[in-house]
């Protein structure tokens, strides 16, 4: 590209200098021969003046006189009828310019002068002409160079970060180049290349959700297997089953719910559900798990509240605030509801050394984790409380408490506080 833009930018300009420099030789050379004739017909005029005025006056007309009033490269021949012709200088050869003036008393001038001045002059004239087109042309070569170079770098530029977003790498360069045209096609790569970045974010994001929310139901639906297998009792086998089906029903739930979130994060279910049957449902399921640690999960507060949002994102924040407390807390865990103003509340408390003060302000971002786990589990929590209106927070890091504030549905009976089970 370099070579064109160099070379095309050198034809323009050789075409240029070919036309008006053509045009100028031709209108100099002519100019620099008519200058040259009007002055030998000057002096030929100027010549015959003298004469007239010499031949009136009776003085001597002599070569040494007329020497005086011409130029010494000129030639000149007077002629005055009854007298020998005088001629003054050298005689040129060959082209001449030649102006012959007749005076009063029929006297003759003739003054001649080589054409070789006049062509001295005209190759003067091209030779500076030629220079002036030589400058021209090493200017518009470094010009073109410049030019070439300003266009086609960004170009190369503009190539890389393509090649670079084919590869992979999505990362904007956000550089610009104060050529509209290219600046342009740098907007569009670099928004291209967020685009791939927030694609390629999110298809993380999903992949690191799916295998955290699937793991809890997946974990509980193998205990129940487990439990079937170990057992002969028919009662113990359908219970566990049952139990079982609930599992899969709520891992098709997740699977949806996933997707909907991958697909458009806004896109919510909410509707008023019964926090009790929630609350049991975790409480069930876990129980196990926690039995095996030799520890408790118990449940107290108000029963009988009804909220607002979607009742398997609402299971999992739970299920992740439990699974958290058996993972990194100690002693018995405590579910406990409540109403605080217009919202229902869920407060997840164990008797374990809490949450370390560095992590308190940032235990809900991503990746971070004081005891080597994924760092994804509360962060996930926390967008599927947000999605349905709701809200997760940490209330107290020593021993850790966290919260899950739902828009609660007003009743108008009142509900006695749920005993510790």
């Amino acid at each position: 590209m370099r070579r064109r833009l160099i070379n095309s930018t050198l034809a323009v300009v050789l075409v240029v200098i070919a036309v008006f420099g053509v045009s100028l030789v031709i209108v100099e050379t002519r100019t620099i021969s008519a200058s040259a004739q009007e002055s030998v017909e000057s002096e030929a005029l100027r010549l015959i003046s003298v004469v007239d005025s010499r031949l009136l006056g009776a003085e001597r007309i002599n070569p040494g006189v007329l020497a005086e009033q011409i130029d010494p490269k000129r030639y000149a021949l007077v002629e005055i009828p009854g007298r020998k012709p005088i001629a003054v200088g050298e005689r040129p050869v060959g082209s001449v310019l030649r102006a012959v003036e007749t005076g009063e008393q029929g006297e003759t001038v003739t003054v001649e002068e080589s054409r070789s001045a006049v062509t001295r002059e005209v190759g003067r004239t091209l030779l500076i002409i030629g220079a002036v087109a030589l400058l021209a042309i090493v200017s518009a070569v470094l010009l073109a160079v410049r030019q070439a170079n300003r266009l086609a770098s960004p170009l190369t530029d503009l190539a890389e970060t393509a090649e670079r977003l084919g590869s992979g790498d999505p990362r904007p360069r956000h550089k610009r180049y104060g050529v509209p045209e290219l600046d342009r096609v740098a907007d569009v790569l670099d928004s291209s290349a967020e685009r791939i970045a927030r694609m390629l974010t999110a298809e993380r994001r999903l992949a690191a959700d799916a295998s955290h929310q699937l793991r809890t139901p997946l974990t509980a639906l193998s205990m129940r297997i487990e439990e079937i297998s170990v057992t002969d009792d028919p009662d113990t086998v359908k219970e566990e089953a049952n139990i079982a089906l609930t599992q899969v029903e709520r891992l098709t739930d997740v699977v949806e719910r996933l997707l909907t979130n991958s697909r458009d994060p806004r896109t919510g279910s909410a509707v008023s559900f019964d926090l009790d049957e929630i609350v049991k449902q975790q409480i069930e399921e876990w129980r196990p798990a926690y039995r095996s640690a030799g520890r408790a999960l118990v449940c107290s507060g108000k029963h009988g509240l009804r909220a607002v949002g979607t009742p398997g994102a609402v299971a999992q924040v739970l299920a992740a605030l439990i699974e958290n407390s058996l993972m990194h807390g100690g002693g018995t865990v405590a579910l406990r509801t409540r109403v605080t103003g217009n919202q229902a509340v869920i407060e997840v408390t164990d008797e374990g050394p809490g949450v370390p003060a560095e992590l308190g302000a940032r235990i809900f971002e991503r990746t971070i984790s004081g005891r080597n786990s994924t760092g994804i589990g509360l962060a996930v929590a926390r967008d599927l409380a947000e999605a349905d209106g709701g809200r997760l927070e940490l209330l107290q890091q020593h021993p850790a408490v966290f919260a899950l504030f739902l828009s609660q549905v007003p009743t108008d009976r009142r509900t006695p506080e749920r005993p510790v089970r």
